[in-house]
């Protein structure tokens, strides 16, 4: 067996690769035409933050999300939508919970893919497929290989995975969701306003921004 398994290991990458060549595809097709605006901010800490939409925005959405976590997945396109609706400032903090197994790695590749600009495009990857890798049993190669459908440089992103600046920024976004009384995923807020939890849904969220777009601009 020993001796057939780099030839299982090569077969196993190959495979991979044409998946992710099949997947690239779909996401191309399905993708929305408009470039998001994507910014990475530097806080007074030094810490990074990651950013849609403008700096002025009327309303700001902070999200404290788990890649892993099904609701979070669930929100991450409607939130996207209603970011481009709205002209929304959209800030995305880490905060994997124990109880999912590879969601702290996933915070990790998001922020390794980060270090190169596409954040947000590693965001979306991640929540678009996260019925499988958080079924894998080697979560890691399909990170791997989702950088390469990205076209990271795969082997700054492997580093920085294991880096202690990006395990660093992770513990950063963790530490602020705790200090303010984050214990779930996903955990809104609206304005610096928290959203109660049972109303972090695609089909509640939506009037709970128009409330806040309508309290940023009270009428004259």
């Amino acid at each position: 067996m020993r001796r057939f398994l780099p030839f299982i290991i090569v077969a196993v990458v190959a495979l991979l690769a044409i998946g992710g060549g099949a997947f690239l595809y779909r996401a191309k097709r399905s993708a929305n035409p408009t470039p998001k605006i994507s910014t990475t901010e530097t806080e007074p800490t030094g810490e990074s933050t990651h950013t849609l939409g403008p700096a002025d925005a009327a309303v700001t959405l902070e999200e404290f999300g788990d890649f892993q976590c099904p609701p979070c997945g669930k929100l991450s396109e409607p939130i996207n939508q209603l970011q481009k609706q709205y002209n929304l400032r959209v800030i995305y903090r880490q905060f994997p919970l124990p109880v999912h197994t590879h969601a702290k790695e996933a915070a990790f590749a998001a922020e390794a893919a980060g270090r190169q600009g596409r954040f947000w495009q590693m965001h979306d990857l991640l929540y678009r497929e996260q019925a499988v890798w958080s079924k894998s049993t080697d979560a890691r190669a399909l990170f791997n290989a989702y950088a390469g459908m990205l076209q990271l440089d795969l082997g700054r992103f492997k580093k920085d995975m294991d880096s202690s600046e990006v395990q660093r920024q992770v513990e950063v976004d963790q530490h602020r969701g705790t200090s303010i009384g984050v214990k779930n995923t996903p955990t809104i807020f609206l304005n610096n306003e928290a959203v109660p939890g049972h109303e972090a849904n695609p089909d509640q969220l939506p009037a709970l921004v128009e409330a806040a777009l309508k309290k940023a601009k009270p009428s004259s």
